[in-house]
């Protein structure tokens, strides 16, 4: 046997070692990711759970199972703290999700459309509410109020609201715009219809799902926003979130459960929403 034969033939051994080595080691890999995101999973998933089955608790006493019961969303709907923190709650998420999509509509439309100076400035300000901390943005926007001698009242967290809602809202509308046909306007135009009119019947119904998909991520921020309310809110405009931590301070009780798990529901909700309507 020549000396280029025992080389290919010694090639061929240690080859096919190395793919009996990978597929000796690939199946435990495979099971040991796969148990790693389950873990994964229990850690994040697993409390929540529990929560929710131990909102429908009979017992008063948390975490001693007495039986299926839905006496504390009934307790829920009879106290009128929580009425009127869900009242406030949302007033401000809906006129904020309001303000918020009409601005940052045209917010979007702006950086993504036209070319000016400050435009990069512009750009990195609006997104900046996404960046920083909420502590951060909540002590910025309560030393505001302060300076300008704004007394806190609901009218204040609706404006913080607004502040940080705008930039959410613009990514969504900003990412729908960049993937819009431009001569679907140029036709309109030479068609004979005016900026105006090409912007409400061809733009605006493009731009339709970006716009609900934003308005109700920021209604879903808003609804579940705690830091920057607890900073900026006043007397008499406690908001649910508030309200939860309020009711903690003295013990986690099968309420604090009950408006837990319907607070996720409706959240949870509204994302789903959001994400069908922007792959649609």
């Amino acid at each position: 046997m020549t000396t280029s034969a025992v080389n290919n033939q010694s090639g061929s051994i240690s080859l096919s070692k190395r793919i009996a080595q990978q597929k000796v080691h690939l199946p435990l890999g495979s099971r040991l990711l796969n148990w790693y995101a389950i873990g994964v999973f229990l850690f994040l998933y697993l409390p929540i759970l529990i929560l929710i089955i131990y909102s429908f608790n009979s017992n008063k006493v948390v975490g001693v199972w007495e039986g299926f019961s839905l006496r504390w969303y009934g307790e829920l709907f009879r106290d009128r703290a929580i009425a009127s923190a869900l009242k406030n709650s949302l007033w401000v998420a809906t006129w904020s999700t309001i303000i918020s999509v009409i601005l940052g509509t045209l917010a979007a439309i702006v950086l993504e459309r036209y070319r000016f100076r400050g435009r990069t400035t512009y750009d990195a300000v609006l997104y900046l509410p996404i960046i920083i901390p909420d502590i951060v943005m909540a002590l910025s926007t309560l030393l505001f109020f302060v300076m300008v001698g704004i007394a806190l009242s609901r009218y204040t967290i609706l404006i913080a609201h607004v502040a940080f809602n705008i930039s959410f809202v613009a990514i969504i509308v900003r990412a729908r715009l960049a993937s819009m046909d431009s001569n679907l306007e140029e036709a309109a135009a030479d068609l004979g219809a005016n900026e105006w009119l090409a912007f409400r019947r061809v733009t605006l119904p493009l731009l339709a799902p970006g716009i609900i998909a934003g308005g109700l991520l920021a209604f879903t921020l808003s609804l579940d926003d705690f830091v920057i309310t607890f900073f900026v809110s006043g007397p008499g405009s406690t908001t649910l979130p508030v309200r939860v931590y309020s009711m903690i301070k003295f013990g986690v009780t099968p309420e604090v459960n009950a408006i837990s798990t319907l607070m996720l529901v409706g959240s949870t909700i509204l994302v789903v929403i959001s994400l069908v309507i922007q792959r649609r």
